[in-house]
């Protein structure tokens, strides 16, 4: 099982990259907003997927921008639902106050 996931490591690590360029890709072509869930997901799985290949082929400085890139997308999901409840609660006052 081990070599199984051995030779797919660097697969999955590609994967990884493709999102997290494509996620750059739409930010710069104003075709995603920083402050959209999925921009923030791209990047979390792109990392994790980056994160993944490097626990085969051992770069500690890569594992550390990695994982900080995960903690800054996880930052960015908070802020991303965090927005989206002030939306839904001043439209949810309101309209209790018709």
């Amino acid at each position: 099982m081990w070599d199984i996931l051995f030779r797919y490591a660097d697969a999955v690590g590609m994967i990884g990259v493709i999102l997290i360029l494509i996620a750059y890709y739409l930010l710069s072509v104003n075709r995603m907003s920083a402050m959209s869930m999925s921009y923030q997901w791209l990047n979390f799985w792109g990392a994790w997927l980056i994160l993944y290949s490097l626990f085969f082929h051992w770069n500690l400085s890569s594992v550390v921008i990695e994982a900080a890139w995960i903690l800054i997308s996880m930052l960015g999901m908070y802020k991303v639902w965090r927005a989206g409840r002030t939306v839904e609660k001043r439209h949810y006052s309101s309209d209790n106050t018709l």
